[in-house]
């Protein structure tokens, strides 16, 4: 048994506010919350990513929190292929996929983009 059960949130620093709900309400679909003190967040599933802008992030924060430095994965709620095309819809280039790699439970397809901070973000789609 393990101690931890599951990610509820991870918090993202970012430089550029509008440009990064852009991508990730426009390009990766997640809904936008606003918590605390104006705070933003976008949620999916039961997660959510809260928001931290480079110089002014919330205590406590990350010893370094600097923006560009995460490299996430995401699994889609939709075939992969639809995911390629809505991310052509939307123009935001592909930088690696579709390839084959091994997820947290089994093997997965992916895609790989960058945020606007240049945050690796690969979506996946589970393989039987």
């Amino acid at each position: 048994m393990s101690l931890i059960d599951h990610l509820d949130h991870l918090v993202l620093t970012c430089v550029d506010l509008e440009a990064t709900r852009h991508f990730y309400t426009e390009v990766m679909q997640m809904q936008p919350e606003t918590f605390g003190n104006g705070r933003l967040a976008f949620r999916f599933g039961n997660q959510k990513i809260n928001l931290h802008q480079r110089g002014a992030e919330f205590e406590p924060k990350a010893h370094l929190p600097v923006p560009g430095a995460l490299d996430l994965c995401f699994i889609a709620s939709v075939p992969l292929d639809d995911v390629i095309a809505h991310l052509r819809r939307c123009q935001w280039p592909i930088v690696e996929g579709p390839v084959a790699r091994t997820g947290a439970t089994q093997k997965i397809r992916s895609v790989y983009v960058r945020d606007p901070d240049l945050n690796l973000i690969e979506i996946s789609e589970l393989v039987d």
